[in-house]
């Protein structure tokens, strides 16, 4: 691990709607916060670890914008054009916790740490760990897998290295036909979606999620304006489908596993 690239500590898996939510500008009314897509904590069901200053930043950037001059075409306005979701946001919402849905959660900390920091210095993140949703069981989706996460941050990137970061990643993998897709997250402008050819499903298969993180997210942290950061999240077990060709997640992780197939199969596989 370098100065320049460092993992991130994802050894904690409850985590607050504040850093799994609202600080990456997800509103409040989307419906990944419903608890039919999130697993929420009963006991304690609230944090009281929030900072107090940030926290009034992502407010005021939730519901207004922080756009202080003209609309939101406005080159003086801080985020540049931002009018926020024009909302209430409650900090009793914020404050609930939750297994975390992603370890953007934890992304979004280190980028607020290396944000208070006298000097901004360029960095790269990494982490691979387990994540939680209330999804429908099938053969491509569990309630808990594991997503690896990227990130960069520094002066002046662009879509392009995104694009490059990532092939580069999955050729490594060996998985070398990588297609792009423009989705929509609220955290990322622009965003896409990546796909890979399923030989076994007969169809490509979305196996992850980038982007390139708002201003919205970004500026209430208090890193310079100059700065962009892009990052890339995608699950561990849907790559390993495709390159082993294994049709069922389950097959793969869960309660479902065949253990005479873990006693039996190499550690690591070489692939030429």
């Amino acid at each position: 691990e370098s100065k320049f690239q460092k993992e991130m500590p994802t050894n904690r898996f409850v985590e607050t709607s504040f850093w799994n939510f609202d600080s990456l500008f997800q509103p409040q009314a989307h419906p990944a916060r419903d608890m039919q897509d999130t697993f929420f904590i009963k006991d304690p069901a609230t944090t009281l670890k929030i900072p107090q200053d940030y926290m009034e930043k992502v407010k005021s950037t939730h519901e207004v914008g922080d756009c202080k001059v003209g609309g939101p075409q406005d080159p003086a306005a801080t985020p540049i054009g931002s009018l926020g979701y024009r909302n209430t946001w409650s900090q009793a919402e914020a404050e609930k916790n939750l297994l975390r849905t992603h370890t953007t959660a934890i992304s979004a900390q280190m980028l607020y740490k290396l944000a208070q920091q006298d000097k901004f210095e360029p960095k790269k993140y990494f982490s691979i760990d387990r994540v939680f949703r209330n999804e429908t069981l099938d053969a491509t989706h569990l309630a808990e897998f594991h997503q690896i996460e990227g990130l960069v941050v520094d002066r002046n990137l662009t879509l392009g290295d995104l694009m490059g970061q990532i092939e580069a990643f999955f050729l490594k993998l060996g998985l070398k036909d990588i297609r792009f897709k423009p989705t929509y997250n609220p955290y990322t402008e622009p965003s896409m979606e990546i796909f890979h050819w399923h030989e076994g499903l007969n169809k490509y298969v979305e196996i992850g999620n980038s982007g390139m993180f708002r201003p919205e997210m970004l500026r209430p942290m208090g890193l310079p304006e100059d700065v962009q950061c892009i990052a890339w999240g995608l699950s561990l077990e849907r790559p390993t489908m495709i390159l082993y060709k294994i049709d069922n997640i389950r097959d793969l992780f869960g309660h479902k596993v065949d253990l005479g197939m873990i006693k039996t199969n190499p550690i690591c596989r070489l692939v030429k």
